[in-house]
């Protein structure tokens, strides 16, 4: 039988274990007795718990934290999309992507609007906010709150440092199809794409349906 609405929140509140000190925090079916930072540098940190297991045995768990950060799809009048292709150190190769930086003391939406500026040099009237989405979430907590930008003025690029970000143009119907035949890879850029795509489709079954409406809930 399907649990209620009532019944399955219930289970996401966590309650003391049995023999639980004050000293240790109950954190799902675990328990932390410690926590550790073994490093961090401007964008993460690495944290070692030690931890009692679900079964009742000891042990460790490491997980990356990062910045909160931001992915920004622009999206012109003709349905062009705007995307970056770079050199990703981490993967070794160039990649195309959509806008994304970190969040810097300012709220999401004006994160947003920065790296859009900085990286293609592009500011927007109209902006969808479509909430965030969490990336390897076993081992990591990685948050990204995702925008689509319409009504677009394009001006300089204002890149920083190490960066090296050269403006790729494509139809986003063009842009699906590079997805679906794994040429674009990025997470945070599939998942943008093909949501504007599905919002294309469910506006054009509906023209009447209020852009306020096709919004996911945002996460701060």
């Amino acid at each position: 039988m399907l649990k209620t609405t009532r019944a399955a929140r219930n289970l996401l509140t966590e309650k003391p274990m049995k023999g639980e000190s004050s000293n240790h925090k109950r954190h799902g079916g675990w328990v932390v007795k410690s926590t550790k930072k073994i490093f961090e540098n401007a964008f993460f940190g690495v944290f070692e718990d030690d931890v009692i297991k679900p079964p009742g045995d000891e042990g460790k768990y490491a997980t990356i934290r990062f910045k909160t950060g931001v992915a920004v799809l622009p999206i012109d009048d003709e349905n062009n999309v705007y995307l970056t292709h770079q050199f990703r150190y981490a993967i070794g190769r160039h990649d195309v992507e959509v806008v994304a930086g970190s969040i810097e003391g300012e709220g999401a939406l004006d994160a947003a609007k920065r790296e859009l500026k900085e990286e293609l040099g592009i500011l927007a009237e109209e902006w969808l906010d479509l909430g965030s989405i969490f990336s390897l979430t076993s081992i990591t907590q990685s948050t990204s709150r995702q925008f689509i930008a319409r009504k677009l003025t394009f001006g300089e690029q204002e890149t920083e440092g190490t960066e090296s970000i050269e403006p790729v143009k494509l139809k986003l119907t063009d842009a699906c199809e590079m997805v679906h035949a794994g040429e674009i890879t990025d997470a945070d850029t599939c998942i943008l794409i093909l949501k504007a795509a599905a919002l294309d489709q469910k506006k054009a079954a509906d023209p009447s349906e209020p852009a306020a409406n096709l919004r996911t809930e945002g996460v701060s």
